[in-house]
């Protein structure tokens, strides 16, 4: 139940409708958006925003549903309910286009059988007579046009008519060749008079001829002429036309009482595509706002967690401004929160925001809020905004918020939610504050959860002593005077009445009149609060810093003791082989010198002998003799250097070609690969010291660079693959060295080129995005600039 009925306007949600038709493709999903109410059934709720979900993820990751066609074909299946009535071609073919739209959703459905069960339930158990589609399709052409041969009578007739034109043409053509000829006939050609081929004739000349004559010139000197013997065909052809036209009503007429005994079939397919339209017009308004599905329970609270106000937030979007989001939750805890604070600092706005939320869940609508907000079903909705004021009834501004309060404390109870605006408001704050407080008292006394907004200092102090209800307040920079639009659960907010009203320029001595007429006590509760906010948000922000830096201690931490790890286990694997390698190199060595020192003895220590054994040994140990470090040769010179010259870096004998040179750096292509080094870690080698091996594969690449093109079409395709297509594009355009990219992706309903460029601005390497120009695409296709 909603109190009062306006309450949709008030709270914006006539205007979300409005925008969620905009996105329907038929008149049949526009009527059932205007449908959509409140509703208090949790299970109808769950069901319309799983509905809603699973095609928002179809939209979003799945190919596109094959939604061509949306007809009334309920108003068609009621005509041909009556007997005697048939169908035109028009309208058979709407009947054709619908079923095949209708058909190939079930097929898609049927395919991916198991996820997305809550749009499959809108189908099941609907049968597939495709014997209608067969019959339609025998008389009714892809144009929507009868077909020639719907019947062996049609076609005969159509035959005679063609026969009968042609020879019509050919006798006309005929005798106004003979009146050109003899100079009978005006200057022009043959023209078409009453539907009927005519000769332009002088108008001396027109006895000349046997014919009738439709129509002269507005001077009176040519005269149009059917001449005598094409009459006569031409009159055969216009009663073969009424045959035809007799023919194609007897045929319509046959298929209209075929179809008649579908028609409870085809109000069920109607339904169905009006559903379709609908779900799939609430799933565009919930990306278009990036909604989310909550976590929904069948209990009267509420806990929103990021939410954002949907309107407000498609406003700034364009604007390119950012809502800041909302935390905010209402339990058997907290039932009612109280949110002061500065005029203009966001209080209606949050409180709008959380009747709006609130509407739009027990709608079936999917809301702007993170995924793990949670959502409950209230079975009432009382609301309390703006002035409601009427002349009609002789009611005043308060005297209608008073209006509004009896029927609150006496409908309302556990499982109402109750937004008021301004509460006490309009009427002499000393008694207005009372009025206002014992309200709210009684409120809380049924366990009605909800939110007021106030300024009164009496319902701060009531809220801040009484179990239930909870102090919130909108938080506001002092120093620069500008509202924050953060709601802080937890304490009120003072007014900055005398802040803001000294901003605005007020007079110094008019303000210091009014601070004089402010009792002491309410300076110093006004004073505490404003100290209390500002001191709580430098500690807040004190506390962010603390936590930023202990997160990146943590992860330093971490990270030393990653590495230590790394390398006391990396340093006793190299000290154990080192020690193996020391210990084979003696024992090799002593084996070595034992032998050489026998082979001395046996020759009697001849000198060649000996020469040769010696020789042996500093062969051996040159082997395990440590080499020293290569001096690095000097830095390239800028003059030494140019492009297409073949350098080696300085720290590994990887060799490439130089492409470019920018500054200090140098681009390199190493294959198929492309790196930039400084130029003092190259150094310039011969093209003869380069292996035949690395120059031919260097070839090969520059012909891959030469037939490479920086543009791909990804119109079709699902949009994995067509990710997956750009990544590879992407990959090669840096390897290189292109500074853009065209990607073509067709506008559609813009999801695919809403997903390329989400993908696409995650890289670093991307500098901007920009739309193609109007003329030759717009948005249809998109150009990546690179860094």
């Amino acid at each position: 139940m909603l109190y009062p009925k306006n309450s949709v306007d008030k709270l914006g949600f006539t205007e979300v409708k409005e925008l969620i038709k905009a996105h329907c493709l038929s008149e049949m999903g526009q009527q059932m958006v205007d449908k959509i109410q409140v509703m208090s059934n949790y299970d109808q709720i769950y069901k319309f925003l799983n509905q809603a979900n699973e095609f928002k993820n179809i939209l979003v990751n799945d190919a596109a549903l094959p939604i061509h066609h949306f007809f009334d074909i309920k108003s068609l299946a009621n005509k041909a309910r009556i007997e005697g009535v048939f169908l035109s071609e028009e309208e058979f073919y709407q009947v054709q286009a619908s079923l095949q739209t209708v058909f190939a959703v079930i097929a898609y459905f049927s395919e991916r059988e198991g996820l997305y069960p809550n749009l499959e339930a809108l189908f099941e158990h609907l049968p597939i007579e495709k014997a209608i589609l067969k019959k339609i399709d025998q008389v009714i052409d892809a144009k929507g046009k009868i077909r020639p041969n719907a019947s062996r009578e049609l076609l005969e007739i159509t035959s005679g008519i063609a026969k009968a034109e042609q020879e019509a043409r050919k006798k006309i053509d005929q005798i106004f060749k003979a009146a050109s000829g003899n100079g009978w006939t005006a200057d022009g050609s043959l023209t078409v008079r009453d539907g009927r081929l005519c000769i332009p004739l002088l108008a001396e000349n027109k006895r000349k001829l046997k014919g009738f004559i439709h129509d002269e010139s507005a001077s009176g000197q040519t005269v149009y002429m059917e001449p005598e013997e094409v009459f006569t065909l031409n009159n055969r052809v216009r009663d073969l036309e009424f045959e035809r036209r007799r023919e194609i009503v007897k045929i319509l007429t046959a298929l209209t009482n075929e179809l008649r005994p579908y028609t409870p079939l085809l109000l069920s397919y109607h339904s169905l595509l009006t559903k379709l339209d609908f779900v799939r017009a609430k799933a565009l308004f919930a990306i278009d706002v990036e909604a989310e599905m909550p976590q929904v329970v069948n209990e009267a609270k509420l806990k929103l967690f990021n939410a954002r106000h949907p309107l407000l937030f498609l406003n700034f979007k364009t604007e390119q401004k950012t809502v800041v989001p909302l935390n905010v939750h209402i339990d058997e805890g907290t039932r009612i929160i109280v949110v002061s604070g500065p005029n203009a600092g966001g209080k209606s706005v949050c409180m709008k925001t959380v009747g709006l939320l609130q509407m739009m869940v027990q709608a079936g609508l999917l809301i702007p809020a993170a995924e793990a907000s949670v959502v409950g079903v209230f079975k009432q909705l009382f609301v309390d905004i703006g002035d409601d004021q009427s002349i009609e009834s002789d009611l005043s501004t308060y005297s209608a918020h008073l209006s509004k309060m009896k029927t609150f404390v006496e409908d309302a109870n556990g499982k109402t939610l109750v937004l008021i605006d301004e509460f006490g408001t309009g009427t002499d704050p000393q008694f207005g504050g009372p009025i206002a407080e014992a309200v709210l008292e009684s409120l809380n006394h049924k366990k009605v959860k909800g939110m007021v907004t106030t300024h009164y200092s009496n319902l701060k102090i009531f809220a801040s002593n009484t179990e239930g209800i909870e102090n919130a307040s909108m938080l506001f920079n002092n120093v620069e005077m500008k509202p924050l639009y953060q709601l802080e659960i937890g304490k009120p907010g003072s007014s900055y009445a005398f802040e803001i009203a000294q901003k605005i320029g007020l007079p110094q001595n008019v303000l210091n009149l009014a601070k004089n007429k402010v009792s002491e006590g309410q300076k110093k509760v006004d004073t505490l609060l404003v100290d209390l906010e500002r001191e709580k948000r430098e500690i807040f922000e004190t506390k962010q810093k603390l936590d930023k830096q202990q997160r990146r201690v943590n992860e330093l931490q971490a990270e030393n003791e990653k590495l230590k790890s790394y390398l006391e286990e990396n340093r006793k694997v190299l000290i154990r082989e080192a020690k193996d390698e020391a210990k084979n190199i003696i024992l090799n060595a002593n084996k070595l010198v034992e032998n050489t020192i026998s082979e001395i003895k046996s020759s009697n220590a001849d000198k060649e002998t000996t020469r040769n054994l010696r020789e042996n040994l500093n062969i051996e140990l040159k082997k395990n003799t440590v080499k020293a470090e290569p001096v690095k040769p000097n830095p390239v010179a800028d003059e030494e250097l140019k492009p297409g010259d073949w350098v080696k870096l300085t720290d590994s004998e990887t060799t490439g070609q130089v492409i470019e040179l920018i500054k200090d750096n140098v681009v390199i292509a190493i294959g198929d690969l492309r790196t930039v080094a400084k130029k003092k870690r190259v150094i310039k080698v011969s093209r003869s010291s380069v292996p035949k091996e690395i120059r031919k594969s260097f070839n090969s690449h520059t012909g891959d660079f030469a037939s490479f093109s920086p543009e791909i079409d990804v119109r079709g395709m699902r949009t994995e693959d067509a990710l997956h297509a750009i990544e590879k594009l992407f990959d090669r355009a840096l390897m290189m060295g292109f500074n853009n990219l065209k990607i073509i992706h067709g506008k559609g309903d813009g999801i695919l080129r809403k997903m390329i460029r989400q993908y696409l601005k995650k890289y670093d390497q991307v500098d901007r995005l920009e739309d193609e120009h109007a003329d030759r695409g717009g948005d249809g296709i998109t150009y990546a600039y690179l860094k």
